[in-house]
């Protein structure tokens, strides 16, 4: 309770669209942020729907009171456990986390529309490739890939949430102009955000990080945010045995005990020291949904690089 009071801390008036932003802050801290342009950070939890053990993990970040955004993986096999949280709270905004790919050994997931419908998507077995090479390597269909993206799109509207914005497991989804083109096309046409196409200073340092370290990156991080929009990508699970049992097939190093990282990354994001960082910038906390509200879908554009 103690820690859902404090990252619910104060209302700090509105902008001119009436948009409330939440900001952590002190008095000092608010006239030094009234002398310079404001900062904004936006922290994206990624893989929703990816296992019962992240969404525990998410539950317990939603729980916070921090504004957050939840990127759901509804080609997952635990969506729909994501979406029974999500409605129960409603003023979180909620992405769709457009897969190509399924990464994790004996654990996999296919296309929402269907191996038969898109067989160029899916390896012999009808499961998602593990990487975005070995898809590419599979010379994809492009008409397949807008059909199966579209379809969790579709998903995502049927659940009965309110879908903010479309962002991008792995990169597959935007890792080639033809593939992005698609992604553009589709945001478009549902009336979409897409994430990093605000302007925002993308950070996720604690990733990497030793799962005992994750705090110092976060803090680190913080103190080296950019006025304008920032985010921050995280990727949160409760350490166990169904989060311990998944190797990532990815890489020939993969993250070593991905659970203890995935932890890590919730101890550090829902601690004491975490909020008094951004109180010390008066760092605003948004949502996407507030961000699209803010800027508008036209002021979109495709990031640098």
């Amino acid at each position: 309770m103690r820690l859902l009071r404090a990252f619910a801390l104060v209302v700090c008036g509105s902008l001119s669209s009436g948009l409330p932003i939440h900001r952590i802050g002190n008095a000092s801290g608010a006239r030094h942020a009234a002398n310079t342009a404001p900062i904004y950070l936006i922290v994206r939890a990624d893989d929703g729907g990816m296992s019962h053990s992240v969404n525990m993990a998410l539950e317990r970040l939603i729980g916070t009171g921090m504004p957050v955004s939840v990127s759901v993986i509804f080609a997952a096999p635990w969506y729909q456990e994501t979406v029974e949280i999500l409605k129960r709270h409603p003023d979180v905004a909620v992405g769709v986390h457009l897969a190509l790919n399924a990464e994790w050994k004996n654990y996999r997931w296919g296309p929402v529309s269907g191996r038969g419908a898109v067989p160029t998507l899916v390896d012999s077995e009808g499961y998602f490739f593990p990487s975005g090479e070995a898809l590419l390597g599979n010379n994809p269909s492009l008409a397949e890939i807008e059909k199966e993206l579209r379809a969790q799109i579709d998903r995502a509207k049927r659940s009965g949430l309110k879908i903010d914005y479309v962002d991008y497991h792995m990169g597959t989804a935007v890792r080639t102009p033809e593939t992005r083109a698609i992604v553009e096309r589709l945001a478009r046409e549902y009336g979409l955000g897409m994430s990093e196409y605000f302007g925002e200073t993308r950070g996720n340092p604690q990733y990497a990080a030793a799962p005992n370290a994750k705090g110092d990156s976060l803090a680190a991080l913080v103190a080296r945010l950019h006025p304008g929009f920032n985010l921050l990508v995280t990727h949160v699970g409760i350490d166990g045995p169904e989060l311990g049992a998944l190797v990532d097939m990815n890489s020939e190093s993969p993250l070593a005990d991905m659970s203890k990282h995935r932890q890590g990354e919730l101890d550090a994001i829902t601690s004491p020291r975490f909020k008094s960082s951004l109180t010390d910038r008066s760092v605003s906390l948004v949502t996407y949904r507030q961000v699209i509200e803010m800027q508008g879908l036209k002021s979109m554009h495709p990031p640098a690089g």
